[in-house]
């Protein structure tokens, strides 16, 4: 509902106190609908969002990167549905003689680097020199069983991460523009560094 739809609602009421009252209560009436269908949209945002941290889950822990891309740009809609009833929300408040509610606290939006991940082992990284290649490659034997573990405990490292921020964003509705803004940022740097993951546990064991 804009400005110049409140004020036709309203309309001229020349001294007519009943009509004044009258228009009074059927414009808070369209108010109170409108915030109710601004609530709504958020929570359909909330249940649809943690539907998607949950299909995310079951494609990243797969190893699935097919369809990923479409679950980030369907959580940029939903949150971007809930950006549209910001202005509406704040308008509404105002009609209504209503304060805006108190934003939550809200968690950081934690951003994680391939640094904060496992290291991977490798025999390029021991102290210790090779006499020759076959030692080395000895060596490289000896780690696979870490190696392997390790590139499984960065995968799930990272798909626990990107879930984890869809569903704190999810849990507000993405209500607040800013949370939610840097929560989708942050869940495409995400899979991005799970991409790389993949590719880096390609290398090294396939």
């Amino acid at each position: 509902m804009t400005s110049l739809q409140l004020a036709q609602a309203v309309g001229r009421f020349d001294g007519d106190t009943p009509a004044m009252v009258t228009a009074a209560i059927h414009t808070a009436g369209r108010a109170f609908a409108e915030l109710d269908a601004c609530d709504d949209v958020i929570d359909d945002a909330s249940e649809t969002g943690r539907a998607i941290a949950g299909r995310l889950n079951a494609l990243l822990a797969a190893g699935t990167s097919t369809d990923v891309s479409q679950e980030l740009d369907a959580l940029e809609a939903v949150s971007a549905r809930v950006r549209g009833t910001d202005q509406t929300r704040l308008l509404l408040h105002r009609v209504l003689g209503r304060e805006e509610p108190a934003k939550r606290v809200l968690p950081a939006v934690r951003h994680l680097a391939a640094s904060d991940l496992p290291d991977l082992p490798s025999s390029y990284t021991d102290e210790a020199g090779f006499e020759d290649l076959m030692a080395m490659a000895a060596r490289e034997e000896e780690l696979a069983p870490q190696l392997r573990k390790a590139h499984a405990e960065r995968l799930d490292e990272v798909t626990a991460h990107l879930v984890r921020v869809v569903e704190q964003a999810a849990a507000v509705g993405f209500a607040d523009e800013d949370f939610a803004r840097e929560s989708v940022r942050e869940a495409r740097h995400a899979y991005r560094l799970w991409l790389q993951c993949l590719a880096e546990r390609r290398r090294d064991l396939d």
